[in-house]
């Protein structure tokens, strides 16, 4: 079948529409962003209507640019920032509260709570995750306990939790189906990732009223059909959504890194390395997290995953915050006209650190500044400072599947940045693949969609879809790189535990 897939990648920052040929191209593309809410330090929230309207202007016109006629689009596949949580009332659509986005630090308190009581074990042993602010079950409990009135309409059965995933495929279907992927149920720290089921124990512990929660489903199937009457989708009525993963499982697929031992990182609002482990959901005990990948035609496969909280947000932070440059491409000609940080490590640790340290008390710090530190220096260092938290995650990596990893294969905004691509080759020892279609995210859930509707027919035809652009292979020899990386470890402990308990 040769039909197009429209692909919805719904980020952090921004709610994108692509629309994919059977070979893979891309035929159009839209995107919105929105913006960022800041309550209180350490605190992060969206708009959920307004990442829905975000969402369906992209769609609409990713559409209307292709040229295409409905009958030629075969299927929707959705790709979602994970762990964002959202509470809405079941009868009006309206959210109760904001979303609570994942990079979000203000269930801390909650966690420390569950870590007395002794729950880290059950909680790695069920879901493959830490204990962490960072995943949605203790954030859905936090709306609960501090929204006036949600957690009685909760027990009452009026009010429905979902990821971002789980939203979009609501208001896509006209609220006909509640239900969320596997790979994003696996980011709640709320379901068994063994038995593909929500854990009642958990819930329990939490105080969520099952109810609340979405069916789990594989990750390509036929979830509903675009319903009747959706502003601006009037045209693309009775479309199959049918495809569905979390962005960072979405483009381990979208990568190709089907078999078990290969390895991918994206880079964009934060960092998130991921190595298929095929059909074993291996417990990491090095400050990784297991996650279920994908489950296709009745076949799970799991990954391990580590995941930097602050990645490009840290070259934003440069832009917006400090002011330093004007845009994103200004940060890599100024790290260009210097050959060394000059001593500067920048630690991007603004909600925390993630693995392999998951400190959620961590703070951003820069040190190692003289009066000869220019802001082509704190350019610079905020470039390494994300390729030394990947090396670090893979490190932890090697250690839990007890394998080297051969190639990491890398995406994201800032992968197009070729300062920080050969930094990384330099410090892993590794190449560095780089796809020529960068939007492998989106691609992943195109695929997963196609699928579904005979588009493509076996999950190894994603192999023939993906093209190398340019491998980078280290230059710096291994004693200066490793001299770096020990300054990276000092500057990084030096953000631990900075908020007082």
């Amino acid at each position: 079948m040769n039909g197009y897939v429209i692909a919805l990648d719904q980020g952090t920052t921004s709610s994108r529409a692509i629309v994919f040929d059977h070979t893979g191209n891309i035929v159009s593309l839209a995107q919105y962003p929105f913006p960022q809410i800041y309550p209180q330090p350490g605190w992060v929230e969206h708009d959920p209507m307004v990442i829905l309207e975000s969402q369906f202007h992209s769609l609409s016109e990713a559409f209307q640019k292709s040229g295409l006629s409905p009958t030629d689009i075969a299927g929707i596949g959705i790709t979602n920032q994970r762990e964002t949580t959202i509470v809405w009332d079941k009868n009006t659509g309206k959210p109760v509260y904001n979303a609570i986005v994942w990079q979000c630090r203000r269930t801390a308190p909650i966690c420390d709570e569950l870590e007395a009581k002794g729950m880290a074990a059950y909680i790695r042993d069920k879901t493959g995750l830490l204990i962490d602010a960072y995943f949605s079950g203790t954030k859905i409990k936090w709306i609960l306990d501090n929204v006036e009135g949600a957690r009685e309409r909760a027990e009452r059965g009026e009010l429905l939790f979902g990821t971002v995933d789980c939203w979009l495929i609501w208001n896509l279907t006209g609220g006909k189906a509640h239900v969320s992927d596997y790979s994003n149920c696996a980011r709640t720290m709320l379901f068994d990732i063994d038995t593909l089921t929500w854990d009642e124990k958990l819930c329990e512990e939490l105080g969520i009223p099952m109810c609340m929660l979405p069916k789990p489903v594989p990750n390509s199937q036929i979830y509903g059909r675009v319903a009747a009457d959706m502003p601006g989708l009037e045209l693309l009525e009775g479309v199959p959504v049918c495809g569905s993963a979390g962005d960072q499982t979405s483009a381990l697929l979208g990568q190709a890194c089907i078999e078990p031992g290969q390895a991918k990182n994206t880079y964009g609002t934060g960092c998130f390395t991921l190595l298929n482990t095929g059909e074993r959901s291996v417990r990491s005990v090095s400050g990784l997290v297991t996650t279920v990948a994908w489950s296709v035609k009745g076949k799970t496969t799991y990954a391990l995953e580590g995941s930097v909280f602050n990645a490009g947000s840290s070259i934003q932070w440069l832009r917006d915050e400090l002011e330093l440059i004007t845009t994103s491409r200004e940060c890599d000609i100024l790290a260009e006209t210097v050959p060394d940080n000059g001593g500067v490590y920048l630690v991007s640790a603004f909600t925390g650190l993630g693995a392999p340290r998951w400190d959620m008390y961590a703070r951003g710090v820069i040190v190692g500044l003289t009066r000869g530190s220019k802001k082509a220096h704190v350019c610079r260092a905020a470039l390494e400072g994300i390729a030394y938290q990947v090396k670090d995650l893979l490190d932890a990596m090697a250690i839990d599947a007890g394998d080297n990893i051969s190639v990491l294969r890398v995406d994201g905004g800032a992968s197009v940045s070729n300062v920080l691509m050969q930094f990384q080759s330099d410090m892993i020892r590794k190449p560095i693949d780089r796809p020529k279609m960068v939007e492998t995210t989106a691609f992943g859930a195109a695929f997963l969609a196609g699928l579904a509707v005979g588009v493509w027919n076996d999950i190894e035809d994603i192999k023939n879809i993906r093209e190398s652009d340019r491998v980078f292979e280290p230059v710096m020899d291994a004693e200066t790189a490793e001299k770096y990386h020990h300054g990276w470890l000092r500057a990084a402990d030096r953000a631990l535990n900075w908020i007082e308990k």
